[in-house]
This record gives C-alpha cells, sequence and structure tokens, in this order.
C-alpha cells in the first residue's frame, strides 16, 4: 500500500472550475487535494495529518451491489423469523426485532423502542434502500437523479446503524437466559449474524468514490 499522498497541500495550485469533482478534502483536519490515480490496493494519505483520504476500490465497487442486495435479503429474513426461542418450564415463547420493539412500547418505555427501532431497523434498512437506488442505475452508466442528496444522505445514516451493537446485547441476554431457562436460538439470530458480517463490508467503501465510476465513461 501507498502511505503518500500524491499532492502537496503547502504547494498546490487552485484547481480550475472544471477540475473541481476532482477535488478531496481530508475529513480530520480540512486540507484539499486534488484526487490521483492509485494502482489496485493503494491509499492516499493526508501530508498534513495522515489521515486516510481514499483508496483504489475499484474491486470493493465490483462486489457492492451484489453486497446490498444480499444485506437486503438477509434483513427481511432478519425481520420476519424469530430471534430467539425459550423454553420455560414446558412453556415455549419467542420473538422477533419487531415483536421486540412492541413489547417495548407496551411496557411504556416508549423512547427505548423509538431508540431501537431506528437504529436495528429504520437507518440500517434506510441505508441499504439508497445505496441501491444509486447502484442500480449506475451498473447502466446512469447518473441516479439526486445523486448528490442521496449520498449526503448515506453519510448521515450510517453512523446511526447499531446492528452489531444489537447483537453483541443479544449474546449478552442470552447468555444470562441460559441460566433460567432452554434458549433456542432462532433463524433470525443467524441471519442478523451474517448480516453483520455483509454489512462490515459494505462500510468498508465511501459513497462518495462512487463519484469517480460515473466520471470514468460519459453516462448515457
Amino acid at each position: 500500500m501507498s502511505d503518500a499522498c500524491r499532492s502537496d497541500p503547502h504547494h498546490a495550485e487552485p484547481a480550475p472550475p472544471a477540475d473541481l469533482r476532482r477535488l478531496v478534502a481530508c475529513e480530520y483536519c480540512d486540507a484539499v487535494y486534488q484526487r490521483a490515480e492509485l494502482d489496485p490496493g493503494e491509499r492516499a494519505l493526508c501530508l498534513r495529518c495522515g489521515g486516510q483520504l481514499y483508496r483504489e476500490s475499484s474491486r470493493a465497487y465490483a462486489r457492492l451491489l451484489p453486497l446490498v442486495i444480499t444485506a437486503l435479503i438477509l434483513f427481511l429474513v432478519s425481520n420476519a423469523y424469530p430471534i430467539v426461542e425459550m423454553d420455560l418450564k414446558g412453556v415455549r415463547t419467542q420473538t422477533t426485532l419487531w415483536g421486540a420493539v412492541q413489547a417495548l412500547y407496551a411496557d411504556h418505555m416508549t423512547l427505548v423502542a423509538i431508540l431501537v427501532f431506528a437504529t436495528t431497523i429504520l437507518f440500517p434498512l434506510s441505508e441499504m434502500v439508497m445505496m441501491l437506488y444509486l447502484l442500480v442505475p449506475m451498473a447502466w452508466r446512469r447518473m441516479p437523479p439526486g445523486f448528490e442528496r442521496i449520498v449526503r444522505g448515506i453519510r448521515q445514516t450510517r453512523p446511526w446503524g447499531m446492528i452489531e451493537v444489537f447483537m453483541i446485547g443479544v449474546l449478552v441476554t442470552l447468555v444470562k437466559l441460559s441460566t433460567m431457562a432452554q434458549v433456542l436460538p432462532g433463524v433470525a439470530l443467524w441471519s442478523f449474524a451474517a448480516l453483520v458480517i455483509v454489512l462490515a463490508a459494505m462500510l468498508s467503501f465511501d459513497p462518495r468514490d462512487l463519484w469517480q465510476y460515473l466520471d470514468e465513461e460519459p453516462p448515457r
């Protein structure tokens, strides 16, 4: 991997208006660089603070659409089937993620129910739908309407998706409940585990880099 940015922030000349789309700003110190072509596996770092500016991600882009479709399928399975089933003295109970949200609301824990719904259902689903909205037209080299707003929406929504935190909480709860009842993992639990892995692969791709693939050849 290359650890050096190919532009010097202290001596870089202002880019002409036609090259504004090739500018990239450091998220950590706001230094502005002209985007350079990278070889496979390379990354560009900020000369001022050392933060990563971007990386060559053509391979990641090639598998991004399949990852988003897989994540949507796993998300639907995770919400359609029970997460866990408990057997307590012959009485079996099971619940889904949506059922857990409803139970919290019924127990007058409205704020907690809203938080769980937003971080495990609303925001993750919103990000996947927005990614799908961008990637399907881009597969035919077309610019999706509202491209900039959708990319901003993805970047603003991404930090609020906390399915992995939910999974940790579920696992801790299952360990505690196993001392009182027989715990049977449901289909959704395994689906959630797979979803966390797929989402981690999606998060490695910066949606801002989608500009580069539209610029490689003129849109139809």
